[in-house]
């Protein structure tokens, strides 16, 4: 599933190309596409057409398009294979286009979403009342990303101590901090020498600052290659693959030497996923122990 930097690079790629456009016309192909638009999909078209879109946001893995007119927007999530293209109107329909965009001005472009698995989709939602970014209320407990200016580093460190839960599970949790899916939290903690079972009650704060330094660093080295793509599935709004996965350092690499220090990297099942990491490097936990 798409993280943050996949997530960011498909919001620059609209802010870019959709802002400040006017809906002349939508087609919902595929109802599943709408599904978490309880009216379905002919409110869905009805209530976006004649709307201008503001400037493409994202908190975490989401990202909305502000109706500017209005205290709603169009919140979109690409689950396992979504895609937002900008198509030209003369580009042949995708096999799986599931939801289509028209604007009301001479560009000749198209926004598309692309959905093989139709497990993503686009929905109208109204603005939290006190958000200052016009974050969609259905999202309003997703928690602040690493990236996002306004995250709290103390905050976050104090959460950890009180979680009670082991140090990958707390990055994934949404509610704690949002956008770190499995890839990026397997690469942050083998930048940071932590084993996925480390319990967050024993990290100190420079412990704790290190690894979202690490966090960070991650992101912002897959931002600058437009993400993670290990199939034709992660595409940007102009259906290229981001090229991070050759920098993987933890991420898919059982078997193979780590780049620290040679020794095989490992993969262990976690919660119906795997975990990678080095056996020297980023030693378990004593009461959780992996056979070695």
């Amino acid at each position: 599933m798409p993280e943050l930097p996949e997530v960011e690079v498909v919001r620059r790629g609209l802010e870019r190309w959709v802002t400040g456009r006017t809906v002349s016309e939508v087609q919902v192909l595929h109802p599943r596409a709408v599904r978490r638009h309880l009216a379905g999909g002919e409110d869905f078209a009805v209530r976006l057409k004649g709307h201008r879109i503001g400037a493409a946001r994202r908190r975490g893995k989401y990202l909305w398009l502000p109706l500017e007119d209005t205290a709603a927007s169009v919140l979109g999530h690409l689950g396992m294979s979504g895609q937002l293209l900008v198509q030209p109107e003369t580009v042949p329909d995708e096999k799986h286009l599931r939801i289509r965009i028209r604007f009301d001005d001479a560009l000749h472009t198209e926004l598309r979403f692309v959905d093989q698995r139709t497990f993503g989709g686009l929905s109208l939602h109204a603005s939290t009342a006190d958000s200052t970014d016009g974050l969609p209320d259905v999202i309003a407990h997703i928690a602040r990303d690493p990236l996002d200016p306004a995250f709290d580093d103390a905050a976050f460190h104090t959460a950890l101590r009180l979680r009670r839960t082991t140090v990958k599970r707390a990055l994934l949790d949404q509610s704690l901090i949002s956008g770190v899916g499995n890839i990026y939290a397997d690469e942050a903690l083998w930048r940071a020498r932590l084993h996925y079972e480390r319990p967050t009650a024993t990290l100190t704060r420079p412990r704790s600052t290190e690894l979202l330094g690490h966090v960070r660093d991650v992101m912002n080295a897959a931002l600058a290659v437009g993400g993670t793509s290990f199939d034709s599935l992660y595409v940007n709004v102009n259906g290229e693959s981001g090229y991070f996965e050759r920098s993987l350092d933890a991420y898919g690499r059982e078997d193979e030497p780590c780049r620290r220090c040679g020794t095989p990297m490992r993969r262990r099942p976690w919660m119906n996923r795997s975990s990678y990491f080095c056996p020297r490097c980023q030693r378990p936990p004593v009461s959780r122990r992996h056979p070695q």
